[in-house]
């Protein structure tokens, strides 16, 4: 499930990286020319967060157009305090 949106489902897809040359006809050049297509990738930009799914707190990937829509409800601060300790030994 590497680089996959939890909640949008959003994962790498597959394009082209198109080069040309040459100058535009309306900028007075005799047009663009295609030199090459390559195949290239789009990613998502997904992030690693801690949310809450079902209940429970796990680290989930989301894209960063889930967290902004506001779909990854975050767990709440624990509120941890460490044992005072006490004087025994006198």
């Amino acid at each position: 499930m590497g680089r996959e949106c939890f909640f949008l489902g959003k994962k790498t897809r597959t394009g082209q990286s198109i080069a040309r040359r040459g100058k535009a006809k309306y900028l007075g050049g005799v047009g663009r020319k295609i030199t090459g297509i390559t195949k290239r990738k789009f990613k998502p930009n997904t992030q690693k967060v801690r949310a809450v799914v079902n209940g429970k707190v796990c680290r989930i990937t989301v894209s960063a157009k889930a967290i902004r829509q506001g779909l990854v409800v975050k767990p709440l601060k624990r509120k941890y305090k460490p044992a005072e300790k006490t004087a025994t030994a006198e």
